[in-house]
């Protein structure tokens, strides 16, 4: 549902200029999709759609042409490449260093990866905890988190 919704939402935007989430709303409707304000927001974060300028003067919703919103992966990389300084997995923790007070923005990225493997984490100012299902994922992302500070 949530695929045929945002493909709905990217028809939609592409196929005329559209202000506000309601109307965004209003035109899921005309396909047949019943939403909410708050599932079309998350859809429009998740999407990367910003709103833009048209050459009338007002704002429409479309798709960000910077590539870096788009891929999520190198979004995560940067961050990482940035505040992360070591990483290790205690068994089914792996615990992240970064530098002062960047914890909270490589947890969150990591969150927003939505592994289902990470059960949860905690951030503190230069250290994150993140609970894996078992060793053997705590394992398995430490290898990801190698390849993305590469």
């Amino acid at each position: 549902m949530k695929k045929e919704r945002q493909n709905a939402l990217l028809r939609i935007i592409a196929a005329k200029d559209v202000e506000t989430q309601n109307q965004l709303l209003e035109e899921l409707e005309k396909f047949g999709i019943e939403s909410t304000q708050a599932t079309v927001s998350r859809d429009i974060r998740e999407l990367h759609l910003i709103k833009e300028m048209t050459s009338r003067g007002v704002y429409r919703y479309s798709i960000s042409d910077r590539p870096e919103t788009f891929n999520r992966k190198n979004r995560l990389r940067s961050i990482f490449k940035e505040s992360v300084t070591s990483y290790a997995n205690a068994q089914n923790i792996v615990v992240i260093k970064t530098l002062p007070g960047l914890a909270p923005a490589a947890c969150g990225a990591i969150d927003s990866m939505e592994s289902n493997s990470i059960v949860g984490s905690i951030a503190g100012d230069d250290t994150g905890f993140l609970a894996m299902n078992d060793t053997a994922s705590a394992e398995r992302f430490c290898k990801e988190i190698e390849e993305m500070l590469k």
